[in-house]
Parts: structure tokens; C-alpha cells; sequence
């Protein structure tokens, strides 16, 4: 299966910005949907953003809309999360997924729907 590996995370100020990346190794990466998850300390895993397998559909979580910005790059098997406006109730750990999603509208959002994790990286931001 497709193996995942965050990066990007780290301490930023409330109000800054921050990318994170997704790398995918294997040679199915435009076969597959992609997700970013995030889970803050006692919380559960909740869905931020999906994007299509062609780049072309979006889809946010209405905490995140007009803030973050999903992206892909399928040359590079990478998948992106623009993070901007932080504020300290985006601290998560955060997770790229991927998921067997056929349809052009990428409504997935629960974890059940992905099939392939990766680690998570830390992000932080301060008050």
C-alpha cells in the first residue's frame, strides 16, 4: 500500500501561516483521493480537507474554510495543506490520508473512508 509522510509542522505565532507537505511513495498516487485529518489533545480525529485525485475539487471543514488551502502536485506524489490566520485551536496533530474515491466531489470525511495513513506531524501555534 501507498506509504504517507508528513512534514512542515512546528511552533508558529497565532495569526502566521504554515504549509505542510504529504509525501507519497509508491506509483499510485493520482489513483488515490487525499485527506488532511487533525486531532488536538483529548479530542478526536476530525476531517480539515479533502482533494480529488485530478487536483480539480476541493473540499473543506467549515473550521477551516477561507483559511487553509488543500493542493497536490501529482509530478511530485506530494499533497499540500496551506495553513493561514492560525489561531491556538488549530493545535493538532495533523495526518495526510488517502482514500479509494472514485467520484469527482471529494464529500469524505470521516477516517473510516481512508485507507492509507501517515505518521502525523506536530503543529503548535501560540497564543
Amino acid at each position: 500500500q501507498v506509504q504517507l509522510i508528513e512534514s512542515g509542522g512546528g511552533l508558529v505565532q497565532a495569526g502566521g501561516s504554515l504549509r505542510l507537505s504529504c509525501a507519497a511513495s509508491g506509483r499510485t498516487f493520482s489513483s488515490y483521493a487525499m485527506g488532511w485529518f487533525r486531532q488536538a489533545p483529548g479530542k478526536e480525529r476530525d476531517f480539515v480537507a479533502a482533494i480529488s485525485k485530478s487536483g480539480n475539487s476541493t473540499h473543506y471543514s467549515d473550521l477551516v474554510k477561507g483559511r487553509f488551502t488543500i493542493s497536490r502536485d501529482n509530478a511530485k506524489n506530494t499533497v499540500y495543506l496551506q495553513m493561514n490566520s492560525l489561531n491556538p485551536e488549530d493545535t493538532a496533530v495533523y495526518y495526510c490520508a488517502a482514500a479509494f474515491w472514485e467520484h469527482e466531489i471529494v464529500t469524505i470525511t470521516t477516517l473510516y473512508e481512508y485507507q492509507h495513513w501517515g505518521q502525523g506531524t506536530q503543529v503548535t501555534v501560540s497564543s
